[in-house]
């Protein structure tokens, strides 16, 4: 139907509903879009931080990217479709530029926000005790925790009908895709519009699957990993297993960095699988053994036939992080939003997130014994720490201690940004190049190594098939939130297929402009 028209206060005549996206159109970070459903209505969808090289593009300085250059006097909520730092990062800066809206995300989503903005406040803004609590208390009496599939309506005038649905996305737990249904009563014209978010891979552990929407008019989608596809879930998991056993045979340590919230929880399910397959020799599966070759994913060498031992019942898992702790207690605590093969576990007896090779180090003065018993001893053990880029966090100390000494490997699980330390040690290092860490150049001589499978975010066969598994495909495509290069492959793709089933299908692919313009 057609889109509703209203005046200006220019006198100009607009169709509604309109998007403006202040964020993710020129990377993978920043996520921002404002939906406009009538002149004095609007929602934005995340308010993420911009990471990286991202942080400063455009010629601002990263402080300027904080801040909040867009017009807020209309936003009636924010709706939070999970709680990464690149979408809700900047949610400190809305509310002190003056949003006094409320905060819609899962219920999930609701227990985890705290956390991620308690770190954040306390990074960017103080550590005093007295005022973070105060902020919390603030973001925990704005939040409206809704379940999935249910609709909540945000308004309901004359004028404007408008409700939203949240549905699970599967890239971490409490991650949503966000459904907005428009009518407007006057002219009879209706839109659906549907914002993925970050969508996660099918059989991911822990989550349940994302299923796509029945329908859609508009689809703002993601695009972080448009240009490729990922192994399937086996065979990254053997991957992880002979990569993890290949960099212990060195005599050394392997370091993960790992973002908190998702990437840490899904990397502790599946080394509690391999460690739980080692001890239990009746188990339907057993360790895989190294792959032929496997050698020349960790240092450039080959060696068929060695298929080393690892000691796994009595391997140190140390997860160095206090806020990944922190996390990894709260995905306990929400036990009814896992999947079915994880609850099967627990019923079995077994702990996916808390099994007895687990070492959590909390305070800085054990991190900093951890970091020297690991450099003295060169004890092989696996240590996950953040932050999962590099840039700063616990990972730091570690890398700059062991990243000169070839018994360590470090192991990228993760999407590593432009501009970040970990996207300069896995391009460089393999090449015997250096990074520089707080100000310090080293050489890197440690192994370095990469699972891209491990994800959480949907190939571009995930993405192509959230779009054509809708039962009614949409008139519009709008593709954010990747690279250029990733977002033309995507976008080449869901042409072949549109034009294929149903011609006129628009497909925008964003590009770098003002917040204060409208991208039609």
């Amino acid at each position: 139907m057609p889109a509703s028209r209203a005046t200006l206060a220019n006198g100009l005549t607009a169709n509604f509903p309109t998007i403006e996206h202040h964020g993710a159109t020129d990377g993978v970070t920043g996520s921002c879009h404002q939906l406009h459903m009538d002149e004095r209505s609007s929602v934005l969808i995340d308010c993420g931080l911009f990471q990286g090289a991202e942080a400063s593009s455009g010629g601002r300085a990263g402080a300027d990217r904080l801040d909040i250059e867009f017009p807020i006097d209309t936003v009636k909520a924010l709706i939070a479709t999970h709680v990464h730092i690149d979408h809700v990062g900047r949610i400190p800066y809305l509310l002190a530029a003056g949003f006094d809206g409320p905060i819609l995300c899962s219920k999930p989503s609701a227990k985890l926000l705290p956390i991620v903005l308690e770190d954040a406040f306390k990074l960017g803004f103080s550590r005093d005790q007295k005022k973070v609590e105060q902020y919390i208390a603030l973001i925990e009496q704005r939040i409206i925790a809704l379940p999935y599939k249910h609709w909540f309506t945000l308004a309901d005038t004359d004028e404007l009908h408008a409700r939203i649905r949240l549905q699970r996305a599967g890239h971490i737990l409490g991650s949503a895709y966000v459904e907005i249904d428009l009518k407007y009563p006057r002219t009879g014209a209706t839109k659906r519009i549907v914002f993925s978010g970050d969508l996660g891979a099918p059989h991911a552990p822990i989550l349940v699957p994302p299923k796509p929407p029945y329908r859609a008019d508009i689809v703002v989608l993601e695009s972080t990993y448009g240009d490729r596809l990922h192994e399937d879930r086996r065979t990254r998991r053997k991957r992880l297993e002979a990569v993890i056993a290949q960099a212990l045979e060195d005599n050394g340590t392997v370091l993960i960095p790992a973002f908190s919230v998702g990437r840490t929880q899904e990397l502790l399910y599946e080394l509690e699988d391999i460690i739980y397959r080692a001890t239990h020799p009746n188990s339907s599966t057993q360790p895989s053994p190294l792959p032929p070759g496997e050698r020349a994913r960790v240092r450039g060498e080959t060696n068929e036939t060695s298929h080393p031992e690892v000691d796994w019942p009595h391997l140190p898992v140390i997860l160095d992080s206090p806020l990944a702790t922190r996390f990894t207690q709260a995905y306990r605590e929400l036990k009814p939003f896992w999947n079915e093969e994880a609850l099967a576990r627990v019923k079995a007896g077994r702990r996916p997130l808390s099994f007895e090779q687990l070492i959590a180090i909390d305070n800085h003065a054990d991190h900093l014994r951890i970091v020297k018993h690991l450099v003295d001893t060169a004890r092989p053990a696996i240590v996950i720490a953040g932050n999962g880029m590099c840039s700063s966090g616990r990972i730091v100390n570690y890398l700059k201690a062991m990243l000169g000494d070839k018994r360590h490997n470090v192991l990228f699980v993760g999407y590593q940004a432009k501009g970040t330390p970990g996207h300069a040690i896995q391009t460089f290092g393999p090449k015997g190049g250096y990074v520089d860490l707080e100000g310090e150049r080293l050489d890197i001589r440690a192994g370095v190594t990469s699972i891209g499978g491990y994800s959480a975010h949907g190939d571009q066969k995930d993405l192509v098939g959230f779009i054509t598994r809708m039962r009614e495909w949409p008139s519009e495509i709008r593709i954010v939130h990747g690279s250029q290069s990733a977002k033309a492959a995507l976008s080449t793709e869901l042409r072949l297929w549109t034009e294929f089933k149903f011609k006129g299908t628009k497909i925008t692919v964003a590009v770098t402009i003002p917040s204060s313009e409208k991208t039609e």
